[in-house]
Formats: C-alpha cells, sequence, structure tokens
C-alpha cells in the first residue's frame, strides 16, 4: 500500500477541500483515506499501488488549482497499539 501526498494551491475552503477529494476519488475509486487539507495545502490518500505522477498532475491541474509537488511512500497500517 502506498501513501500519496499531493501539495495543492488555491484551496480556500471546505468546499474546495471537498471537490479535490472527489476528484481523486474519481480518478483512483479504490483510494482509501481520502483527506485534503486548505491549510496545509495538500491531499493524502492511500491506494494499493503506486500512481503515476503524470496522472496526479493532470488530475490537479484538470480541477482548475495549482500544483505544487507530489510524493508516494510505502504505507504500513500500524495496529491497535502500535
Amino acid at each position: 500500500m502506498y501513501k500519496t501526498t499531493i501539495k495543492v494551491d488555491g484551496m480556500m475552503c471546505g468546499m474546495c477541500e471537498a471537490h479535490i477529494q472527489d476528484a481523486i476519488r474519481k480518478a483512483y475509486p479504490a483510494a482509501k483515506k481520502v483527506k485534503a487539507s486548505r491549510s496545509r495545502k495538500e491531499a493524502t490518500f492511500l491506494t494499493d499501488e503506486m500512481p503515476d505522477e503524470e496522472d496526479v498532475i493532470n488530475l490537479i491541474t484538470d480541477t482548475g488549482y495549482g500544483f505544487m509537488g507530489v510524493w508516494s511512500e510505502p504505507y504500513k497500517k500500524r495496529g491497535l497499539f502500535g
């Protein structure tokens, strides 16, 4: 499993966050824990396979927001006690 973090410019409100989250869910239907934060200017999500960087860039720019960067890292699910 991979955690992908996207730096996004232009999110100003909760609706902007929802718009980014909806776009991610549409592009990656199997994505889990999809979150966007306007204060941190980023969106994160989990997928079984690492997403293609070019696809992620297009995903953000097609929604009208500014793309500032993307990275993916292996994600290990933590148990209840650590």
